[in-house]
């Protein structure tokens, strides 16, 4: 993950091994992909109540349990009602 440099001060979605999507912004990182998120939320997903954003703060995720970062489109989060989304949560990854 040494391409993370890019992606600091920005907003970005983590989706970890447990099935969890996080988003914040990327405060930093270190040679084992752990990363610093600054001003976090949870977002979790429900067929029945949309997504739900559980404030996290500042938040350290450990690099073995990231599957997954990417940017967010800020102007296309902003635009998205959540409440109206609904999806099944992500299951847990299993190896």
């Amino acid at each position: 993950m040494s391409s993370l440099q890019g992606y600091v001060d920005r907003r970005v979605l983590l989706i970890l091994q447990d099935g969890r999507a996080i988003i914040g912004t990327l405060a930093g990182y270190d040679q084992k992909s752990n990363v610093v998120l600054s001003d976090s939320k949870e977002r979790v997903y429900s067929m029945d109540d949309g997504v739900e954003e559980v404030p996290l703060g500042l938040y350290l995720v450990k690099g073995d349990m990231i599957i997954l970062i990417g940017e967010i489109d800020e102007e296309k989060d902003k635009e998205t009602d959540l409440s109206t989304v609904r999806a099944e949560p992500l299951p847990p990854i299993r190896y």
